[in-house]
């Protein structure tokens, strides 16, 4: 049996019974308490939610379910490989299974064809660098006006 006001099990020969009234109505229902505690604080009308103790109250604020929790399963992750902007999905796969040497190659033949168009620029700019300082040689800029400062003259105090 289970005590009405703790919700704690009351043992055989253990605990009280309380019947509210034997009078002709015989449907009333019979409560069952474990200690004389329990059945003074039914008697003071308190509600098992609030008293601490109890199983109502532990089951109310989620106290010591520990084993009920189960841990939840994780999902796993999946790969999925997706093209990128500019490479589709079959040449992103032809570069992953390349070797690392032909990978190595094809890098060190760009950096080549980088550096030469570099090179090509600095030397395109040193041929305009003579013509454009001789076509501004012309061009004189007037003179700066230099201020001359007078001597202090000597004055009597």
């Amino acid at each position: 049996e289970i005590c009405s006001f703790s919700g704690l099990k009351v043992y055989p020969g253990h605990g009280t019974r309380y019947v509210p009234c034997v009078s002709v109505q015989s449907t009333r229902p019979i409560f069952p308490f474990l200690s004389r505690k329990t059945e003074s604080l039914f008697h003071q009308r308190l509600n098992p939610r609030k008293v601490r103790w109890t199983a109502l109250y532990r089951r109310l604020h989620k106290k010591g379910s520990v084993e009920e929790v189960t841990k939840k399963k994780t999902r796993k992750v999946q790969k999925v490989q997706r093209a990128i902007v500019g490479a589709s999905l079959e040449v992103i796969r032809a570069k992953r299974n390349q070797k690392p040497e032909a990978r190595a190659a094809a890098r060190d033949a760009a950096l080549r064809e980088i550096k030469e168009r570099n090179k090509k620029k600095a030397a395109e700019k040193k041929a305009a660098a003579p013509k454009a300082a001789a076509a501004a040689a012309p061009k004189q800029q007037a003179p700066k006006q230099v201020v001359k400062k007078s001597k202090p003259t000597a004055t009597s105090r």
